[in-house]
């Protein structure tokens, strides 16, 4: 079944339906060349599409229903995962998903974010809004890696923290605070990559690493652009507006070297074509845990804290030029 089409993939769907009723045909030569025809017609305009993006749209793309999320990778990426539930205080949470597994025969820890697929996982799942629980679930597995000295490999895809009462009442920012700190100090290699919503402290709480990668149309902000907009124009409406001003795309986050590097995607998005972006993510993941291997103790430890302490020292090139 082909994938959701959003709002700007207008020109695609009348295509895309063509193309279905097409494959139900009988088989001739001539329905051959016909849905061959329509192929490369749908790739050339998603060629045209994808090529100039703009922010509000690579929101609309890292949000997309079909985006491959930790539960797709552990399924295709990694091997004997046994996952770890709770957080020894209060509960498990299971927006957030952690447990140790293998990765190309090597034993690792994976931690990220889960959004769910139907209506009753996502549910289950909170819609990936983990509440305190769930990082202090993550900070009790990244304490084990730690312990084993194993690597810790993290997927972020989250709109925000959970903020409801319940959570504050729990401590989340507390939380939260806790796993930067604590993170910034672990001493095991650690590789983040944000590979669909990138929001606010709830993705921060588990994104301290000696390498942060960001798939191509991931996004990664201080809060969600319908939120930025009610705050500071109280109009969600202009959402549009303040996704560009909040600077979230992963070319704008590269350039402010929040990022390490950008895990390309399949021509329409990763969304489009799973087992090819989920092979990107592969090739990107073994660079960055190799590089990080290469690093002594100390001096991994000493480059992680510098990359965050650097974070924000670009001083007026983050100032559009008038």
């Amino acid at each position: 079944m082909a994938p959701e089409t959003l709002d700007f993939e207008e020109p695609l769907a009348f295509l895309q339906k063509e193309l279905t009723a097409l494959e139900r045909l009988p088989r001739t030569d001539m329905r051959e060349r016909e849905i061959a025809s329509l192929k490369d017609r749908l790739q050339s305009i998603r060629v045209d599409l994808y090529a100039s993006l703009t922010p509000w749209q690579r929101v609309m793309v890292a949000r997309h229903p079909n985006r491959p999320g930790l539960q797709d990778f552990i399924r295709t990426l990694f091997g004997d995962f046994v996952e770890i539930h709770g957080d020894r205080r209060y509960a498990d949470d299971h927006a957030m998903m952690t447990g140790f597994a293998t990765y190309h025969g090597e034993p690792v820890l994976l931690l990220g974010h889960v959004k769910g697929g139907d209506t009753k996982d996502k549910i289950f799942r909170n819609f990936g809004y983990a509440r305190p629980e769930g990082y202090r679930k993550a900070h009790r597995a990244m304490q084990l890696a730690e312990k084993f000295q194993r690597p810790i490999i993290v997927f972020i895809d989250t709109p925000a923290a959970y903020p409801g009462i319940e959570s504050e009442e729990r401590g989340v920012a507390e939380a939260i605070a806790v796993n930067i700190r604590d993170m910034m100090r672990l001493d095991t290699p650690i590789i983040v990559t944000v590979s669909g919503e990138g929001g606010s402290g709830g993705a921060l709480g588990i994104a301290v690493g000696d390498r942060v990668l960001m798939q191509e149309f991931a996004i990664y902000s201080v809060i969600p652009p319908e939120g930025c907009a009610a705050i500071l124009w109280r109009d969600a409406k202009r959402k549009v507006e303040a996704a560009e001003a909040l600077k979230l795309t992963a070319p704008d986050l590269l350039k402010f070297r929040i990022v390490d590097e950008i895990i390309p995607e399949p021509i329409g998005g990763a969304h489009t074509d799973p087992a090819g972006a989920t092979q990107l993510v592969d090739d990107a993941l073994q660079r960055a845990l190799a590089s990080v291997r290469a690093l002594g103790s100390r001096e991994r430890l000493e480059a992680r804290y510098m990359k965050f302490r650097s974070i924000g020292r670009l001083g007026a090139e983050f100032v559009e030029e008038v």
